[in-house]
């Protein structure tokens, strides 16, 4: 393959990410007749089929499937290059490739807000997902670095904690035990959750917890997005185990309740996570620093509020509309942080 050209691997990665020549032409501002001829040209030089045309539709041929792996590498390590050299001719520029967890979309905005006055010229790519999206993307290097709460085992990666992740259990307003102080765990064995789903960070450490104690739980629906929890605590369906940075508005406007359970809140962290073996592009370098330096305070300001001195969410004043219901109506404040 000593006569592939980086045009010809250009092509052959839109075609393969569309799987259209119509779309791959317009992506890369050519014709399609001259799409047709880089990726017969690219075939030639392969010896193979790179993709299979069955009616009008395309998909990658197994000699396809395998040349994008590669095709994708030279793309990056192009990308990583030329930001290499514009960081040593002092340009702060590039493409920052960032991904978080579902429960880091809270506070990631206000980093990368914070982060980009310094450095105008960066593009951000930001994905969020689920905790099995995010690592199969890091897995297939399409992402520089990702927030999560759990490092991931089954890749080899650096890991390093950047801010405190607090966890707690929150209820509706009008819920009986939202007036109880210094509930015990073994009274929420009669309760019904509403829970993450398997795999997740907060599904993890919740199960944790409870097995500690030697708790049980009762599930009552399963679901993979925080404001469905949200809307479904509030709807009065169960309780739920949540994040206390997603919680904010829903606390401040007397929506949700945060229980005074012994034990928690469940402190663990935040890390910033990128494979082991790769070299940081010079913009994901400088944000990953940045948000070492930076990111509790900015955390702590966004989404987060003091702790008591017992290490429980400290109450804050309740809103007017809490004001006028009865006391067992009154929710606490639960945005802790470091």
């Amino acid at each position: 393959m000593r006569n592939v050209t980086l045009r010809q691997m250009r092509v052959f990665t839109a075609v393969a990410r569309h799987l259209s020549f119509t779309r791959a032409a317009r992506e890369l501002h050519l014709t399609q007749p001259a799409v047709s001829q880089q990726m017969r040209l690219l075939e030639q030089e392969v010896g193979m089929p790179l993709i299979e045309q069955i009616g009008r539709k395309i998909r990658l041929a197994p000699a396809g499937v395998e040349l994008l792996r590669y095709a994708n590498q030279v793309t990056e390590l192009l990308r990583e290059a030329g930001e290499a050299i514009a960081a040593m001719r002092g340009l702060k520029r590039g493409l920052l490739k960032l991904g978080a967890v579902s429960t880091a979309k809270y506070f990631a905005p206000a980093l990368l807000s914070a982060f980009t006055p310094d450095y105008p010229e960066v593009t951000i790519k930001f994905t969020v997902g689920n905790r099995g999206e995010i690592v199969r993307l890091l897995a297939a290097n399409e992402l520089d670095l990702v927030i999560m709460g759990r490092p991931p085992m089954e890749l080899v990666t650096a890991a390093t904690p950047f801010a405190p992740h607090p966890s707690v259990i929150i209820a509706p307003p009008e819920h009986p035990l939202a007036a109880r102080r210094r509930i015990p765990l073994e009274a929420l064995a009669e309760e019904s959750f509403i829970v993450r789903e398997e795999g997740s960070g907060t599904r993890a450490s919740m199960e944790r917890l409870f097995a500690e104690h030697r708790v049980p739980f009762r599930t009552l629906m399963e679901v993979s997005s925080n404001e469905t929890i949200k809307q479904a605590v509030m709807a009065g369906m169960g309780l739920s185990f949540i994040s206390a940075h997603t919680i904010g508005l829903e606390i401040d406007a007397g929506r949700l309740a945060v229980l005074d359970v012994v034990g928690l809140p469940v402190m663990r962290e935040w890390y910033v996570i990128q494979l082991q073996e790769k070299r940081l592009p010079p913009i994901a370098a400088a944000f990953r620093a940045f948000m070492l330096e930076h990111a509790a305070d900015i955390i702590a300001r966004t989404v987060g509020a003091p702790l008591s001195a017992e290490g429980r969410p400290a109450r804050a004043p309740p809103p007017a509309a809490a004001r006028r219901r009865p006391p067992a109506a009154r929710g606490r404040s639960a945005r802790p942080a470091r």
